[in-house]
């Protein structure tokens, strides 16, 4: 069955390493939206933070490259130090612009880009943080038709992040990571909005 949702993105900060490790896991091996992921992490991250994850998923989970197409399949994290944007013809491009919020990699800078590569088909979730990052970006999601998801700002390590999404724009979902993880799973199939 095809469906409007063509990927998925999370934006998370502080706390927000536990909730992915919640979260990601219930995505089964023949989930047929990709997903990608920026999570604010220290500059000089080494590789044991993507390996954690390739420990726990049936996905297949990796650091976006430059020019790489996205696939079903795969759950990309943006690498350390750098913006991570999805281009017009469904690809990464790598970028070490200025901090976007203070941080490199930005969530907003994903979410917007991604917003513009993939209109309504896109879904943007929010999780824990401790900064307003991504909020804007969840906005721009919000306004080109994309399916828009918060962590419940109750539920979060730190609500900031969440509570900042939610004075940005109307979300379609605010829910716990257990509720979210069941939405996701369920949309691809049934077209849930």
């Amino acid at each position: 069955m095809l469906t409007r949702y063509r990927l998925i993105v999370i934006g998370g900060s502080a706390g927000a390493t536990a909730a992915l490790s919640e979260l990601l896991p219930i995505f089964p091996a023949v989930y047929p939206l990709p997903i990608v992921v920026v999570q604010h992490l220290h500059p000089l991250q080494d590789r044991s933070f993507i390996e954690r994850f390739t420990g726990q998923c049936a996905l297949t989970v990796k650091e976006a490259d430059d020019k790489e197409v996205i696939k079903a399949g795969h759950i990309y994290f943006a690498p350390p130090n750098y913006h991570l944007l999805v281009e017009e013809d469904k690809s990464f491009s790598l970028s070490i612009d200025e901090k976007v919020n203070y941080t490199r990699p930005s969530i907003d800078v994903l979410f917007a880009s991604a917003a513009d590569a993939y209109g309504p088909g896109l879904i943007g979730v929010i999780l824990t943080g401790a900064n307003h990052d991504g909020a804007q970006g969840l906005r721009l999601i919000k306004g080109r038709g994309g399916l828009t998801i918060v962590q419940d700002p109750s539920t979060a390590e730190s609500a900031y992040m969440p509570k900042a999404a939610l004075e940005a724009t109307a979300v379609d979902h605010i829910l716990s990571l257990q509720d979210i993880g069941r939405l996701l799973l369920e949309t691809p199939q049934k077209g849930v909005v």
